[in-house]
């Protein structure tokens, strides 16, 4: 057995290096400063900036070092809460919203890595929600078939499993999850915000705020600026005052989790992603490497302050990751801090005149600070978005039946892409996954689904063109395939070999 080792430096910080940005040391003038440069600072900082805003990012010590720097990475959707109980809570088509606005975060993660180029090993990967190891599994079956059910009239690709792999438990898989090195991300979205015009500045803490005129004050220079956004994890006072900041804090629970790592051998734990229905969860995740992986495995989640032996949740997570991965060599070890709200949803929006923040992403911190630099910069940028009143921190529009989400954001960008996660009105799209193709039936149709990389799927009639037989998918050569008289076709449809002369139709 080897253990971890004793410091508690997160593997993200010791696996890669981050741009150092200088501190602030002359007054400036901008349209936006973002205090914070974790998943939250440096995505809305990024997105302001391509929209044409000038932007200033103030972080008190090195970007993407404290919270962020002290994820597990577990980048999914599925929320904490269970969507049962967002149901209960919000109503079917606000629950929807929800997981909705995580695959939205996944999906624009997705698309700055591919605009950047950014080497964060992204990829998209299933997901895994079972009953834990030791526990009668008898008793989570029914809840877990329920769960798989729900999501999928909500339009989410989701499937019950009798033995998930790695824990040979019951479980739901969830299509369309995904995994990323966070820091080498944000030092990607860091390097493109600069080339936008940004400006960062390091070790420069955001010691005053100023309303008249409106500013942020660090190592003794005044930052000018229009709007301030507060992306501290833990929000700063700020512009507001002192009383509602006061009993905001009221309203958030924090809680330490903690996280090992270590090396396995190349394979052994396949890419994807697992946590289990126990509360507090566990969790495993995988981040590849060309000789190894390092398979990440964390929990034994406590309100901060409140557990005597703190060396205890280390060592139980070890025994807990042994009996998965026995010869697991053991590397890393941190503790983060996730913040959890009373209905298990964030507070994102305007917590002051001109001035927006973000808490409360339990564990979901690289998803919901991802929705929060969307929601943030669309406000900013005066443009709708579909989430801001679930999220808002007062919940006005929900609490007085203002909102109805699926009527109101139809023309938002997300929804034009809505498909390539499946959906509600094409369920039998879940049967396809990434990289395949498979016939399906579609309104009484055989059609020949595609689904891409990047989850676009391209409908063809799976009718050949040349006599009328059923088309079908060749794994090796990612074609489709007549058996009749051996016509090949792209998987767009386009045809390769004859005898067919005509590509294959598009399906309605």
């Amino acid at each position: 057995m080897v253990t971890a080792k004793s410091d508690t430096t997160p593997y993200w910080s010791t696996s890669t290096t981050f741009p150092q940005f200088a501190k602030l040391a002359d007054n400036a003038e901008t349209d936006v400063v973002v205090v914070g440069s974790g998943i939250t600072g440096l995505t809305v900082a990024y997105l302001l900036a391509k929209a044409g805003k000038r932007v200033t990012v103030l972080e008190r010590g090195r970007c993407a070092a404290t919270d962020t720097g002290h994820t597990s990475a577990h980048l999914t959707m599925v929320t904490d809460t269970r969507l049962s109980d967002l149901v209960k809570g919000f109503g079917r088509t606000h629950a929807q919203a929800a997981w909705d606005a995580g695959l939205a975060a996944i999906a624009k993660i997705d698309d700055i890595v591919r605009e950047h180029d950014i080497d964060a090993g992204f990829a998209w990967v299933d997901g895994y929600f079972h009953a834990p190891l030791d526990d009668d599994a008898s008793d989570a079956s029914e809840d877990l078939k329920a769960d798989a059910t729900l999501a999928g009239e909500l339009g989410f690709d989701a499937e019950y499993l009798e033995s998930v792999p790695l824990v040979s438990r019951p479980g739901v898989r969830f299509a369309d999850q995904a995994r990323l090195h966070p820091r080498r991300y944000l030092a990607g979205v860091a390097k493109a915000f600069v080339a936008l015009g940004g400006r960062i500045h390091e070790h420069s803490e955001a010691d005053e705020f100023c309303g008249d005129p409106r500013g942020v004050k660090a190592n003794g220079y005044t930052v000018t600026c229009e709007d301030v956004v507060i992306a501290t994890h833990n929000p700063l006072v700020g512009l507001g005052g002192m009383a509602g900041a006061t009993l905001f804090q009221t309203k958030l629970a924090l809680y330490t989790s903690y996280v090992i790592a270590g090396r396995v051998t190349r394979g052994v734990v396949p890419d994807a992603l697992w946590w289990d229905t126990a509360d507090p969860y566990q969790f495993v995740r995988v981040e590849p490497h060309r000789d190894y992986d390092v398979v990440i495995f964390g929990g034994e989640d406590h309100k901060t302050g409140q557990a005597e032996d703190t060396q205890a949740c280390y060592r139980h997570l070890e025994e807990q990751l042994r009996t998965i991965v026995p010869n697991v060599e053991l590397t890393h070890r941190w503790s983060g801090q996730v913040i959890e709200t009373p209905d298990g949803l964030p507070y994102i929006g305007q917590s002051a005149d001109h001035q927006y923040s973000a808490t409360g992403y339990a564990g979901n911190g690289l998803t919901f600070g991802t929705v929060a630099g969307l929601i943030i910069s669309d406000a900013i940028l005066a443009r709708s978005n579909p989430w801001a009143e679930l999220f808002e921190p007062g919940r006005k529009a929900l609490t007085r039946g203002l909102w109805d989400y699926v009527k109101e954001n139809v023309d938002y960008p997300y929804y034009l892409i809505r498909d390539r996660f499946a959906g509600a009105e094409a369920k039998s799209l879940r049967a396809v996954r990434r990289g395949q193709g498979k016939v399906i039936e579609r309104n009484g149709v055989k059609v020949a689904a595609y689904r891409d990389t990047a989850g676009i799927v391209t409908l063809r009639s799976a009718i050949c063109t040349h006599m009328g037989c059923t088309v079908s998918w060749n794994v090796a050569e990612r074609t489709w395939d007549c058996p009749c008289h051996g016509s090949r076709f792209k998987p767009t449809g386009d045809v390769i070999s004859g005898p067919a002369e005509a590509p294959l139709p598009e399906a309605d």
